[in-house]
């Protein structure tokens, strides 16, 4: 109690108690150089849960919307010193969210500025802009016909401070930019880097189009890795026999065709009840966000499991052991030898 007392002047030395009791708080406090006036009544047993919160008008007109959060943090808090540390975040997160409501505008040769450089730039490449000119998107087309987007949030003292720029790169993006910068720069940087980014797309889009792609189920512009259905396991010793007919100058598709001497099924070709895709002991496919990934690896069965599904089976049975985090037991369905190396997750 002397510690918590202790504490609580250290962190809120204009908040004092008003009773022998100390059931009863009264003073300020502080957040971004202003004080605030509070009161805070406690019941006997000093338990935050029940104690009041009485706010001057100023916090209380700053705090609105915020009571909800305040009332749970009053709720789960052990005692005053760690409620009123937590009231204190919330009263700086209010303060800078009403900052950013009550900036001032920016001067008019802002907007004057924006509007010449989009009719510079063409008013066919604007998809949006907000009615504070403060968000803008614009749209561009690669070598290959794709559409891209690039979104621009512009500051007030801009062109002084470069814009924040959000793009679907699989690599970041970051602008060159001077006082002297302006859309147009921005765009030429844009476009140079979907040029750069040409040839990877190129082949992403070739092994979204000829294989049936399982993760992600809606790549992005931003993936870097697909997850495909294959038709023949294993391929382990085809990559080995076969990793010398690799040739840069084919595409990756064909060169992983001529590799593994396989053809990838193509979504649109077959139905998914043309592969065992479903886990084998929950018979789902999607499970918390996994698809099967542990294959048994007898030619002959082939079943796919989920981990944590082989995991627990596994665990079950009094023939498997375990060494660190490698499982060793029978498959579910065909009860030859199957190993299990767990990520992580369990242990």
């Amino acid at each position: 109690m002397a510690q918590m007392e202790a504490s609580l002047l250290r962190q809120c030395p204009l908040l004092l108690p008003q009773n022998r009791a100390k059931t009863v708080y009264e003073g300020f406090i502080s957040a971004q150089g202003r004080d605030f006036h509070l009161r805070i009544v406690l019941p006997e047993d000093l338990q935050m849960k029940n104690a009041r919160l009485l706010c001057s008008w100023q916090l209380r007109a700053i705090l609105n919307g915020y009571h909800h959060i305040v009332q749970q943090r009053m709720q789960h808090s052990s005692d005053l010193m760690s409620f009123m540390m937590e009231l204190k975040m919330i009263l700086e997160v209010a303060l800078k969210n009403k900052q950013e409501l009550c900036a001032p505008p920016p001067p008019p040769q802002f907007y004057s500025s924006l509007i010449e450089e989009i009719g510079t730039l063409g008013w066919d490449k604007l998809v949006y802009v907000d009615t504070c000119l403060s968000t803008i998107k614009l749209k561009a087309e690669d070598a290959s016909g794709r559409k891209h987007l690039i979104t621009l949030k512009l500051k007030a003292k801009y062109p002084a401070e470069s814009p924040d720029c959000f793009v679907d790169f699989p690599v970041s993006f970051s602008i060159s930019w001077t006082p002297q910068s302006s859309l147009i720069s921005i765009y030429g940087q844009f476009l140079a880097a979907l040029e750069s980014l040409k040839a990877f797309w190129d082949v992403m889009d070739e092994i979204d189009e000829k294989t049936w792609v399982l993760e992600p189920e809606k790549p992005t512009r931003s993936a870097t890795a697909r997850r495909i259905a294959l038709v023949v396991k294993p391929l382990g010793i085809k990559l080995s026999r076969n990793i010398h007919l690799w040739d840069p100058e084919n595409s990756l598709l064909q060169n992983l065709k001529d590799v593994l001497e396989i053809d990838f099924p193509a979504r649109a070709n077959l139905e998914k009840s043309d592969f065992s895709m479903d886990c084998g002991i929950c018979y789902a496919y999607q499970l918390d966000g996994t698809i099967p990934d542990q294959v048994c690896d007898n030619s002959q069965c082939g079943q796919p499991f989920h981990q944590i599904c082989l995991y627990e089976w596994l665990r079950g049975l009094p023939t498997s052991r375990q060494s660190f985090n490698i499982i060793f037991g029978e498959c579910p369905y065909c009860s030859k030898p199957i190993t299990l190396k767990m990520s992580g997750r369990k242990s």
